[in-house]
């Protein structure tokens, strides 16, 4: 499908991008048993032939479900929420930031700051649904 959608709208992915899916913090990820953002970039990375890497950006700070708040709160909710402990996988390079849902881009945004602050080239977002 997204070779499709690729087709269809002329969207030409950047040589030796770098996958990174959004993390969950790891009690949630404890509790549900997977990370949906991760198993969607593993396979497009796959698909793609471009390279995944689930470790260079954390979850470190336990937040209230987005899908509970307000659009202002959801911005407030995700502040310092991530960290980048891998800053040389993502230094000099075009990052494609894998997320399942985006509704205000909060989470997004704040996970592209750090990672621009840590040396990341370029920021693209993916997103499943909208």
């Amino acid at each position: 499908m997204l070779t499709e959608y690729q087709q269809k709208f002329d969207v030409s992915l950047p040589r030796g991008a770098l996958f990174i899916p959004i993390p969950l913090h790891t009690g949630r990820q404890r509790i549900r048993g997977f990370n949906q953002a991760e198993l969607i970039a593993k396979r497009l990375g796959e698909r793609l032939g471009l390279a995944m890497e689930t470790g260079a950006l954390l979850k470190v700070k336990k937040t209230t479900p987005q899908v509970e708040l307000s659009a202002e709160e959801r911005r407030k909710n995700v502040i310092d929420t991530f960290a980048v402990s891998k800053a040389m996988a993502v230094k000099g390079r075009t990052v494609l930031l894998l997320d399942d849902v985006k509704t205000t881009g909060a989470t997004l945004e704040e996970a592209a700051r750090v990672l621009k602050e840590a040396g990341a080239k370029k920021i693209w977002a993916i997103t499943v649904a909208h």
